[in-house]
């Protein structure tokens, strides 16, 4: 019998015309012909892995000696395809050696360029003619050749292209991403400042009269004590330590509160400081900050500038009257600790394209939405970071200017000289500017203006706080813009948030319940077991036992998230949305509209995030659920067939009826 369905899948295999290694695995009995068939022409059709599309329609995984001759098959492929010899990692070993393409990375080509052209180099040929080896996924792109002769040419250094697939170049550059971090944490635990406070043992007593009626000089000078100095200096530097945005020091009846947001949410790092030190503690920072000690009945803006660990940090400063003193707020503006580049950025492939698409645009306006420290400046300057050049004359108005780029002009917003944005906007338009950026557009002035230039030539790039993209037309509305300018200058929006990232050492696998997916507007098919994770967060006493036991878990320390994420919806303009534009529809109809043109909301960005294991339904919740951002979405579903329309299940594209509640599917 073995022999006989050996034969007959043999039969089957030449009848198919398939090739070498679509006959190896029919032969073998992984998989019949007629599937075989099927799996290629999906493989072609979608862009995906043979590899994936075989072991999801077999659900089985390739042996090891099938993975090896399909990659065989496949690299000669290649070679033949391209007419340049193939690189394997898994063979030629001694070319991919960690320490050498590190080096030639960090000093010949730099690490974005190797990630947008999807390149490594490999090592170089010295000699009268030195070489430089370069595997690269497409050797054919004529803009990497470029870009890479425009760097290696100068230094009389020449390209020899190799080809690789894609998942050993994903490897590599994993591998290299991987040695950089443990170097980097190398480094900082060299170099890590003792920030411990020791509030026990530290010394609070200073001479000073009744804590009410303690008078402005008495704070200054307690503010120079050496006690207040080294408290205030380690708030700062734990804080940097930390990888935290805001610090907040917070006057209270009992004493004084510090408070740290970390990941876009507030921490309390240490116990309550006594009562006493508070007027000192405020005055010290008013000091670094350059800011009126005398002045306390009103808000006062300043910036203290620090050097840690070796780079610069600024801290912008804000203070407040309140009930039991004056509250500050620092926020950390730390360039060093952000990389820019869309890449970086945005995980989904399909929405990096239509931003870089946009960005590409030779006038226009782009606008980027969302609340404060949702990191829409970083999105900016990764735009700007992507379009400069020596032929592009790049202009910026900021309040304040939190990224420094070469090669381009940034301005400060001075609004007691007049300086404010609409001014240096105009002042920008005779300055002959490719791409403009204003750092916030929230007025009417700097809208229309903005609109002007956008209209007129140049490409625009700006902030407003609007919840989602859609609504960044009504905003404009609001502020007087005419909708037909809006509708002929606009690029499109992008709308961003930002989400924490679950563990990856210590999250917990669940299966979330038909009544859990449901209310995201989520199902699973029937039998399908679906995998999310929660957060493992330790309460105080739970922290203490873990502390104890040595299980506490290293990388985020019992607050079960550890880092951030970006959630984005790009709305691109387009014919319909001009015209709903010109019409003064609303906002509902817009992002309807967006939605059935294949917008991917806020929301169905960041549900996408938890089924590929970066975040949870928790954070999802906190930061982007909506129920006016699920009715949008389900209502573009309903009308293509994609969601029930009584249960909101999802639906299969071979179900006709639901098989939840059997509703017909139309």
């Amino acid at each position: 019998m073995a022999y006989s369905s050996s034969k007959k899948n043999r039969a089957i295999a030449v009848r198919n015309n398939l090739s070498p290694f679509g006959n190896q695995l029919v032969q073998k009995g992984f998989i019949d012909g007629d599937k075989m068939q099927k799996a290629l022409a999906e493989s072609r059709k979608t862009g995906h892995s043979l590899i994936d599309v075989l072991e999801s329609a077999t659900g089985k995984q390739l042996p090891p000696d099938l993975l090896r001759q399909y990659k065989k098959h496949h690299l000669f492929e290649l070679k033949v395809l391209y007419g340049v010899e193939s690189a394997d990692p898994e063979i030629e070993t001694e070319k991919f050696s960690n320490n050498q393409m590190g080096e030639l990375i960090n000093s010949l080509i730099p690490l974005d360029l190797c990630r947008r052209y999807r390149l490594i180099p490999l090592y170089k040929k010295d000699g009268d003619n030195p070489i430089l080896v370069v595997a690269m996924v497409d050797p054919e792109n004529l803009e990497a050749q470029d870009d890479l002769n425009r760097i290696l040419r100068p230094k009389g250094i020449g390209i020899e292209r190799q080809v690789i697939t894609q998942s050993d170049y994903q490897q590599l550059i994993d591998r290299f991403l991987d040695d950089q971090v443990k170097q980097e944490t190398a480094k900082k635990q060299e170099v890590n400042v003792d920030v411990s406070l020791e509030l026990d043992n530290f010394d609070f007593n200073l001479e000073e009269g009744e804590d009410e009626l303690a008078d402005d000089l008495g704070a200054a000078n307690e503010a120079q004590a050496a006690p207040i100095i080294t408290l205030v200096n380690k708030i700062l530097a734990k804080a940097l330590q930390d990888g935290v945005s805001d610090i907040h020091v917070e006057p209270q009846e009992e004493g004084l509160k510090i408070r740290y947001r970390k990941d876009g949410v507030l921490q309390q790092p240490f116990d309550r400081m006594p009562k006493k030190i508070i007027p000192a503690v405020i005055a010290r920072f008013k000091i670094m900050a350059e800011l009126d000690i005398a002045e306390k009945r009103l808000p006062q803006d300043g910036k203290i500038r620090r050097m840690f660990q070796g780079r610069k940090v600024d801290f912008r400063v804000n203070t407040l009257p309140s009930r039991y003193g004056e509250k500050v707020v620092l926020r950390i503006l730390d360039n060093s600790a952000t990389q820019l580049g869309l890449d970086k950025l945005i995980s989904h492939e399909g929405t990096l394209e239509i931003v870089r698409d946009m960005a590409k645009r030779p006038f226009g306006i782009i606008l980027v939405t969302g609340p404060t420290g949702s990191g829409k400046s970083t999105s900016l300057y990764s735009v700007l970071a992507e379009r400069n050049s020596p032929d592009i004359n790049i202009c910026t108005a900021e309040d304040p200017i939190e990224y420094s780029l070469d090669g381009i002009t940034q301005v400060q917003v001075i609004r007691e000289k007049g300086m404010d944005f609409a001014s240096i906007l105009r002042a920008f338009l005779r300055q002959d500017p490719d791409v403009i950026l204003v750092g916030e557009t929230r007025d009417s002035e700097t809208a229309k203006t903005a609109i002007e230039a956008a209209l007129t030539g140049h490409l625009v790039l700006t902030t407003l706080h609007t919840n989602d993209a859609a609504g960044a037309i009504a905003r404009l509305d609001e502020m007087g813009v005419e909708p037909f300018m809006i509708s002929g200058a606009l690029v499109g929006v992008l709308a961003q948030r930002l989400m924490r990232k679950v563990c990856s050492e210590c999250r917990i696998a669940y299966n979330p319940t038909h009544e859990e997916l449901a209310r995201f507007g989520l199902s699973a098919a029937v039998g399908e077991e679906v995998i999310f994770y929660k957060a493992h967060k330790l309460d105080v006493e739970q922290l203490s036992q873990a502390k104890a036991n040595g299980t506490l878990c290293s990388k985020c320390l019992g607050v079960g998230y550890k880092g951030r994420i970006g959630v984005y919806e790009v709305m691109r303009n387009s014919e319909k949305l001009q015209t709903l534009i010109n019409e003064g529809a609303n906002t509902d109809r817009i992002k309807e509209t967006a939605v059935e043109e294949g917008m991917i909301t806020i929301l169905a960005y960041s549900l996408n995030l938890v089924k590929e294991g970066h975040t949870t339904l928790e954070e999802v919740e906190r930061v982007t659920f909506t129920d006016s951002g699920l009715e949008a979405e389900l209502k573009a579903k309903r009308k293509s067939g994609l969601v029930c329309r009584t249960c909101s299940a999802e639906l299969l594209p071979e179900w006709l009826d639901c098989p939840y509640c059997m509703t017909p599917r139309f």
